[in-house]
């Protein structure tokens, strides 16, 4: 069984993981790592990580940009491989983890869904025919009211790799109120809807002459990227020092 330290126990994110980890027999929380909160997942959880007393086999994170440097460090010590959930690191923080992968396995994903990491994988294929055939390519993707970024990590990620079978020929574009011109060949649109309380909606039109296809992907809980954590962790543990993603989880081409 993969032992698993949890690094940001106590957030939402962490409580899913938790839950998810209890019907999950490949792995097992030992410990956690939060600066708030209590112990609720029936593991210890301690305020920083060098207070971890327990072995662990991986490292699981989803707390917040400003830890990830000290995690990162911790893991290099430490010689622990950790799947970084994480979102919204700066570019120093990007080279740092790129460092640490020369001496550790380090898994990141722009989503931790396996569906839209398959979706990826299926865009790959898809791009360079239907673009080949005239098709325009939009994205329109939609998120809670409370969400801060727009687009979302995902649409960039899933608009990188169509590009990636375009040879990163496309251009993309956010917002087309400023301009009065008919739709550049080499562009893809981006779209960002708000409200509510949805989870991640994402939408990939290949638009044609008389015909559309619409490749989709539905989150309807935040558990679809705890699920996708808790594979990581399974696949990542004892993995030699290297960069990885979900594409390498699921066995696809990353």
């Amino acid at each position: 069984m993969v032992r698993v330290l949890l690094h940001g126990s106590n957030g939402r994110m962490g409580h899913m993981v938790s839950d998810i980890a209890k019907k999950d027999e490949r792995i097992e929380i030992v410990a956690g790592v939060d600066a708030f909160g209590t112990p609720c997942g029936g593991y210890p959880v301690y305020e920083s990580l060098e207070q971890v007393q327990e072995e662990a086999d991986v490292v699981i994170d989803f707390s917040t940009a400003a830890a990830v440097d000290g995690l990162l460090d911790y893991c290099a010590e430490k010689n622990l491989p950790v799947v970084l959930c994480t979102t919204g690191l700066s570019e120093a923080q990007t080279a740092h983890m790129q460092e640490t992968a020369g001496k550790v396995a380090v898994l990141k994903s722009a989503n931790m869904s396996l569906g839209v990491n398959m979706l990826m994988a299926l865009l790959k294929q898809a791009a360079a025919p239907l673009a080949a055939a005239g098709f325009d390519i939009e994205i329109v993707e939609k998120h809670h009211r409370m969400k801060l970024d727009a687009p979302s990590g995902t649409a960039l990620a899933l608009a990188d790799a169509a590009n990636s079978a375009l040879n990163g020929e496309y251009d993309y574009v956010y917002d087309r109120s400023e301009r009065r011109m008919q739709r550049p060949v080499r562009e893809i649109g981006i779209s960002a809807v708000r409200g509510g309380t949805i989870v991640g909606d994402h939408d990939v039109i290949f638009a044609g002459e008389d015909e559309v296809i619409t490749f989709s992907h539905r989150a309807y809980s935040r558990a679809v990227f705890a699920k996708g954590a808790a594979e990581a962790a399974a696949f990542l543990a004892g993995k030699a020092a290297g960069m990885y993603s979900m594409g390498d989880v699921l066995g696809l081409d990353a």
